[in-house]
């Protein structure tokens, strides 16, 4: 493989370990920050492929919730 190929292999990586990181962190504490009522186990196992590839959206979401821009 080359250069290129080296550099987005691990930006993928990455991207995927920030979104594993951010997502566990979402769905423990976040998910009901931003959704008021209460959230099942089922549910936040559903949210979790969602939030490992959106999780810069996810993020941006949770903090507007926290008063933080």
């Amino acid at each position: 493989m080359g250069t290129a190929g080296t550099i987005i292999v691990y930006g993928l990586a990455f991207y995927t370990a920030c979104g594993i990181a951010s997502a566990l962190a979402f769905v423990s504490v976040g998910v009901t920050r931003v959704q008021p009522q209460s959230v099942s186990l089922g549910a936040r196992i559903l949210i979790i492929p969602g939030a490992v590839a959106l999780w810069p959206y996810v993020v941006v979401r949770w903090r507007r919730t926290m008063g933080t821009p």
